[in-house]
């Protein structure tokens, strides 16, 4: 019986921090986090799970499941939320200089 590694054994600390933000944000959908590392959605469900407390974990589920920011499918094809061509660009968790 072969043991296949767990996509969240690989992480780090800032990591965990970072996909569990990400997680919590509205505007951030699951695919962004699995681009990012590797992810799909039932890990970071998994990771959510494992690392909050089970209200905190019950209350964000109820808040992510069916929400269309959370899914590029189900977005609108062209964002309503306004950027500032003066916000930063994040590519890769790291923030790019100007």
């Amino acid at each position: 019986m072969s043991h296949e590694p767990s996509p969240l054994e690989h992480l780090s600390a800032a990591d965990i921090d970072r996909i569990m933000e990400m997680g919590w944000e509205d505007r951030t959908p699951f695919e962004a986090i699995e681009a990012q590392f590797g992810l799909a959605e039932k890990d970071v469900i998994a990771l959510m799970r494992r690392e909050m407390k089970l209200t905190s974990f019950q209350m964000w589920r109820k808040r992510m499941t069916g929400r269309a920011t959370k899914h590029r499918a189900l977005q609108a094809e062209e964002p309503r939320h306004f950027k500032s061509n003066q916000q930063r660009s994040i590519s890769l968790n790291k923030i790019s200089k100007r």
